[in-house]
């Protein structure tokens, strides 16, 4: 009770008698304190009514201008989206760097390339401007083969000056042969030797000579021909015949400026599937119930034109071999346009007289 409500206290009253009179006057005077009560009590809601409008203008003031902050941002993305930067693609990046032109153009140049490649038409380190030979001869041989190679360059195969006089003629023989498979051993440096002096070997770096590996050095004798000189024919020689030389160049000089050309003696025979025996070819299964070979030039004399040659050069890693080199070589020649030639001439166990070839 506030002190402007209450009845003051005379001099000599008792605090008891000062209540009584007190309890009698708000008895008769009760708008009085009900009035101040009810002033009090109204305050609290006032207040928080106020501090509600506050709270909600200032809620509903944010909203409004976070409204107005999108209807802005809305407006100026609708103004500038015409204007908005291209997400550019690889595509777009080399069009404008003038690639996507450059591009297309060398995926055509290689698909040319391979399929020159597939046809044996690439050239390997030769110009232009140098003249062609009509022929490599390639003779093989082995280690023990020296008495023979003694023999030929004392019979059908020049030596010294008069080999580097048929090479200006067009025609290069060289003796074929592997490194031992003890490299830089005694067999090694004996051919390294009798090469430094004789100068006709084609040594195939890569080859390991052996006899069971004469399949794959057919591989290598023609792609180092092919990468060494440029000629119209590679002739592959066995180092048990005897070469009529003069013949041979008559037969190729007809045939020159020939594309595809596959020459020698075709023969056929029996694949051999019993193990052990000679002539066995493990992979006879690939040749059928009748188990035959298919129609190849015999080994002793084989001649391959220019692009035939390259193409074994080029594809040498994934050609199949098989037991023998004279059917390896017939089954790279089968899925090409080759053309056969099937020349009596080059038969070099035959009896007829005119052949340019004979066992020795």
């Amino acid at each position: 009770m506030e002190t402007g409500d209450r009845l003051p206290i005379r001099g000599g009253e008792t605090l008891a008698s000062a209540m009584k009179q007190e309890r009698r006057w708000r008895s008769h005077h009760p708008k009085s304190s009900s009035s101040s009560s009810a002033s009090q009590s109204s305050r609290g809601p006032l207040v928080m009514g106020f501090l509600s409008c506050l709270a909600w203008l200032y809620v509903a003031g944010r909203l409004w201008q976070d409204a107005e902050n999108r209807l802005l941002l809305s407006d100026l993305l609708q103004k500038n989206s015409g204007h908005l930067p291209k997400v550019l693609t690889v595509e777009d990046k080399l069009l404008n760097l003038g690639c996507k032109e450059i591009g297309r153009k060398t995926v055509e140049a290689e698909m040319d390339l391979t399929l020159a490649k597939s046809q044996g038409y690439l050239r390997g380190n030769v110009t232009s401007s140098e003249k062609k030979l009509l022929a490599v001869v390639g003779v093989y041989t082995g280690f023990g083969s020296r008495i023979k190679r003694n023999i030929f360059r004392g019979s059908w195969m020049p030596r010294g000056d008069a080999l580097r006089k048929l090479e200006e003629r067009g025609v290069v023989i060289r003796f074929v042969i592997g490194r031992s498979a003890n490299r830089g051993d005694s067999l090694d440096r004996n051919i390294d030797d009798e090469n430094r002096r004789t100068k006709d070997f084609l040594i195939l770096e890569s080859h390991e000579e052996a006899a069971e590996e004469l399949p794959r050095k057919a591989k290598f004798f023609f792609s180092s021909a092919v990468e060494s000189w440029d000629a119209e024919f590679y002739v592959k020689v066995d180092d048990n015949i005897n070469l009529d030389l003069n013949g041979l160049i008559e037969i190729l000089e007809s045939r020159r400026g020939g594309h595809g050309l596959y020459m020698g003696c075709m023969k056929s025979g029996v694949v051999i599937s019993e193990e052990g025996r000679q002539w066995y070819e493990p992979e006879w299964w690939k040749f059928g119930e009748a188990k035959s070979y298919f129609r190849h030039a015999a080994g002793s004399l084989t001649i391959l034109s220019n692009n035939l040659a390259r193409y074994i050069n080029i594809n040498s890693a994934s050609l199949q071999t098989y037991a023998h080199d004279d059917t390896s070589v017939g089954s790279w020649m089968i899925g090409l346009d080759a053309t056969y030639v099937d020349d009596d001439h080059l038969c070099c166990s035959s009896s007829r007289q005119e052949k340019v070839c004979s066992m020795a």
